[in-house]
């Protein structure tokens, strides 16, 4: 595990998953929203963005930042998630900022 930095008010995880683990990572999505007041963002079947696996997105506060972290690593099997802040620097919110939970995956920054 690695943690992105904190400090921030807002913050993303973004689950990564492919077509053998898609149900699984969508699973995760009803008990991850029950549990914690966190904002779903669509599943991607697609690559979006810098992200190089589809994905989808949760959007949580810093205040809940310890237990979402720790639920997603106990709960996550071998799905790897890119969290980081939502800063305002995209390029700087999705390296320097960043952590993983799982194996990092190497970005799409062009």
């Amino acid at each position: 595990m690695i943690l992105p930095s904190r400090g921030f008010e807002r913050y993303h995880a973004h689950v990564y998953f492919d077509e053998t683990s898609l149900i699984f990572a969508q699973s995760l999505r009803e008990p991850v929203s029950n549990k914690f007041n966190v904002e779903l963002g669509r599943v991607n079947t697609k690559l979006v963005g810098p992200h190089p696996c589809w994905s989808y997105q949760i959007l949580f506060l810093e205040e809940e930042f310890d237990e979402i972290i720790a639920w997603l690593d106990a709960h996550r099997q071998d799905l790897t998630v890119l969290l980081h802040p939502e800063a305002g620097n995209f390029l700087i919110d999705h390296t320097q900022r960043a952590g993983w939970l799982g194996e990092p995956i190497e970005l799409n920054l062009t």
